[in-house]
């Protein structure tokens, strides 16, 4: 990992196209690795239906405020750019993806939980999606020359589920530093 302090050129990261300086924190800009999430949820009705319409209303706003919170780096979108409802993993209809990518756990948890619309959200979620038993929820460390695609996303996924945490992948709630990120394959 390269830290430029404060003042040096900084490197962008692209994103979609466009290209996103980020705002240094404590005088430090930090370049190298990214933390990238997978959040996936598994939808009580089709995503037309009247179940799914409130959840489905709050998307383009809560993507936009998740685009210009601290740390934010990339996200997956449809063409339509507002969600990610056309995306598929795991080849299940039923199944909604959220993947992004943050410049640091901090940030990505500032967003998460801070964020009055996502936290509401949240809060809401058994309203549009089951509770299931197994991890639904996975982040990794990626290069900042790499934004994932959901073939890395199923890996990482199906790696927590059949072998639990580890430096290659672990559940937000338990983020190893990245420094060890390259102690596993």
């Amino acid at each position: 990992m390269t830290v430029a302090s404060f003042g040096d050129p900084q490197r962008p990261v692209e994103v979609s196209g466009e290209i996103r300086a980020e705002e240094p924190r404590d005088g430090f800009v930090t370049w190298g690795v990214l933390l990238a999430q997978l959040n996936v949820g598994r939808i009580l009705a089709p995503i037309d239906s009247p179940v799914m319409a409130q959840f489905v209303a709050r998307i383009a706003d809560v993507n936009r405020q998740a685009e210009t919170a601290p740390g934010f780096v990339w996200r997956l979108q449809d063409d339509e750019g507002e969600g990610a409802l056309d995306q598929r993993i795991f080849n299940d209809d039923t199944l909604l993806v959220n993947m992004s990518v943050w410049r640091d756990a901090a940030s990505l948890f500032d967003f998460v939980y801070r964020n009055l619309q996502h936290r509401e959200a949240l809060q809401q979620r058994r309203q549009w999606f089951s509770a299931v038993a197994e991890p639904m929820v996975v982040c990794w460390w990626t290069p900042d020359t790499h934004m994932p695609t959901i073939r890395d996303a199923e890996e990482r996924l199906t790696h927590v589920r059949e072998n639990g945490p580890s430096a290659r992948a672990f559940p937000f709630r338990r983020v190893i530093p990245d420094e060890y990120q390259f102690l596993e394959p």
